[in-house]
C-alpha cells in the first residue's frame, strides 16, 4: 500500500528533495535522477558507494531503500531493516534524544556531519558520522528524511593512537620539552620521591601533579591540595597541621589537617615559594621526621604523605635572595620538572584546542567541531601571558556563545580581539632597519628555545638589553 504523501518510488522522491543539499552522494543524485526512469541508476549508485544510506517516513520507518553498505556497518540485512523504526535498526547513542534525521525533517534543514556511535547487529560499537536532508513532495511539504551515514573506525583509531601519544591524563602536548616529561612521569610517579615542579602561572602544573599521583602506588589515596598563596600566613599553619581544641577561642573541638587528610597520599604544597620562613621550617621537619605538632598540641602526630610542591617562582633564587630556606630547597627539590609556558611550545595550541572542545561538547551536549581558520591564527600568533589556563577561558567564552558548528571571531571575547589589534600595531610600527634586528632577535631565540641568557651571549649583548629589546618589539 502507498504511503500518503509519497510517490511509488521514494528514491526518485530523494533525487528531487535532497538534490544539491547532501553532501557527496546527494549531488550525483540530483544530476542522474531527473525522471523516473533514472532511478534505477540512483539505487546502483547508492549501492556502489562506501557510505550508509536508507530512507524513513514522517513516522521514522524504514521504506523501500537501505543500501549495501547501510547492511554491511548495520548487520541488518534490507529486507530485515524496511518497515522497521530506524532506531530499532540504526542504534546510534543520538537515537532517542539528538536523532539528526528527526531534527531535520521538523525544520527541513539539513545536517552534515554529526558524530555518532552506532551498535551493530553482534553489539560492536561504530563512530560514524551523519549527514542528512528533508525529502519533500511536489507540494514542497516536509515527508520524509533521508540519512547518510560514513564508518569512522579508521580514522578514530588513527586519533586515538595520535592522542595517546600526545596526552599523557589531562595533559596534551607535543613539545619536545613536554614529550621528556611525558618519558619521565611513569618512574617520576612510581618512585616515593618529593617533586618540585616550576613553572609560569596558568602552565598546568597542577594538572601535572594530579597526572603524577593518578600514575603513583598511591592512587587510590587521597589528592589534597593547598594553595599557599591563597592562605594567610597566619591560618596556613592550623590548615596544613590542624588544630586540638582549646588551641585558641574559637577552636571548639580538633580539627584534622592537610597533613592528616592526605596521610599515605599525595600533599600538593602548590606556591610553595610564598610561605614563611618560620613555616618553611615546620614544613622541613615534617619531610625529615614525617610527623608534626598541631597548632595547640604537645604529641607529635606521625604521617605517611608523599609532598609534590609547585611553584611559578625560581627557588633557587629566592633561596640566593635569602627569601627561601636552603635546606627546605634541597629536601624539595630531589626531582624537578620544568614546565614551559605556552609561549614557547605553540605547536600544541591546535591540540589544546580540541582537547578542550571536546571536553565541552562532553560537558554542555554541543557538537562544535572546533574553531575557524581566522581563528586558529589569531591564536597561533597570541602570546599567551596567561598560559593554558589563559587559552581555556578564551575557549570557554566563545563556546558559550557559539550557536554554530564552529566558533568564529565574533565569539571570541572583546578584551583578547583588541590585545591582538594592539599588538599587530605595534608591530606595524617598526621600522625596516628596526625589523632585520627584530628577525636577527627571533632566529636566535628560537635557534636556544627560548633560553635568554644562551641568546645574550650569541647576540654579544647583556641579558637585561635582551629583555628590554623583546619587550619594546613584542617579541615571545
Amino acid at each position: 500500500m502507498e504511503k500518503p504523501g509519497f510517490k511509488k518510488d521514494p528514491i526518485e522522491d530523494m533525487a528531487i528533495g535532497a538534490t544539491n543539499t547532501v553532501a557527496g552522494p546527494s549531488s550525483l543524485l540530483g544530476k542522474a535522477c531527473t525522471g523516473r526512469g533514472d532511478a534505477t541508476a540512483c539505487c546502483v549508485i547508492l549501492d556502489s558507494i562506501a557510505d550508509g544510506v536508507f530512507v524513513v517516513d514522517r513516522g521514522r520507518r524504514i521504506t523501500s531503500f537501505f543500501n549495501r553498505a547501510a547492511e554491511q556497518l548495520t548487520g541488518f540485512s534490507s529486507p530485515e531493516a524496511v518497515g522497521q523504526y530506524c532506531f530499532d535498526i540504526f542504534r546510534s547513542d543520538l537515537c532517542q534524544t539528538q536523532c539528526p534525521l528527526e531534527r531535520t525533517m521538523a525544520t527541513g534543514i539539513p545536517l552534515y556531519g554529526c558524530p555518532a556511535v552506532i551498535i551493530n547487529r553482534k553489539g560492536q560499537e561504530i563512530s560514524v558520522s551523519i549527514t542528512t536532508a528533508p525529502i519533500r513532495n511536489d507540494q514542497g511539504e516536509v515527508v520524509g528524511g533521508v540519512e547518510i551515514f560514513r564508518d569512522l573506525t579508521v580514522v578514530e583509531s588513527l586519533k586515538k593512537t595520535i592522542s595517546g601519544r600526545y596526552r599523557l591524563g589531562d595533559l596534551v602536548s607535543k613539545n619536545p620539552r613536554m614529550q621528556e616529561i611525558f618519558e619521565i612521569l611513569p618512574d617520576v610517579a612510581e618512585s616515593e620521591s618529593t617533586v618540585l615542579i616550576q613553572g609560569p602561572s596558568g602552565s598546568g602544573k597542577e594538572i601535572l601533579a594530579s597526572a603524577i599521583h593518578d600514575s603513583s602506588p598511591r592512587r587510590e589515596k587521597p589528592f589534597v591540595k593547598v594553595n599557599c598563596a591563597a592562605i594567610p600566613d597566619t591560618l596556613l599553619e592550623s590548615e596544613l597541621f590542624g588544630y586540638v581544641k582549646g588551641a585558641f577561642t574559637d577552636a571548639k573541638k580538633n580539627k584534622p589537617g592537610r597533613f592528616v587528610l592526605a596521610n599515605r597520599g599525595t600533599l600538593l604544597l602548590d606556591e610553595v615559594g610564598d610561605t614563611s620562613p618560620a613555616l618553611q621550617g615546620k614544613l622541613l621537619r615534617v619531610l625529615e621526621d614525617k610527623e608534626f605538632i598541631p597548632l595547640g598540641g604537645t604529641v607529635p602526630a606521625k604521617v605517611d604523605v608523599r609532598i609534590i610542591a609547585a611553584s611559578n617562582r625560581d627557588l633557587e633564587k629566592l633561596v640566593q635572595a635569602g627569601i627561601f630556606r636552603e635546606d627546605l630547597y634541597y629536601r624539595l627539590n630531589i626531582i624537578k620538572i620544568e614546565l614551559p609556558p605556552l609561549g614557547e611550545r605553540r605547536e600544541d595550541i591546535p591540540l589544546l584546542v580540541e582537547h578542550f572542545i571536546s571536553k565541552l561538547n562532553c560537558l554542555k551536549g554541543k557538537a562544535i567541531t572546533g574553531v575557524s581558520e581566522e581563528v586558529l591564527n589569531l591564536l597561533m600568533n597570541y602570546h599567551f601571558p596567561g598560559n593554558v589556563r589563559e587559552l581555556q577561558n578564551i575557549l570557554e567564552h566563545a563556546y558559550a556563545l557559539c550557536k554554530d558548528s564552529l566558533i568564529g571571531k565574533r565569539h571570541l571575547p572583546v578584551e583578547f580581539i583588541e590585545k591582538v589589534a594592539r599588538k599587530d600595531e605595534a608591530k606595524a610600527s617598526i621600522k625596516p632597519l628596526e625589523a632585520s634586528e627584530v628577525q636577527a632577535i627571533q632566529q636566535v631565540l628560537k635557534r636556544h628555545r627560548g633560553n635568554r641568557t644562551l641568546s645574550a651571549r650569541e647576540l654579544g649583548i647583556s641579558r637585561y638589553t635582551l629583555w628590554r629589546k623583546i619587550k619594546r618589539f613584542h617579541l615571545d
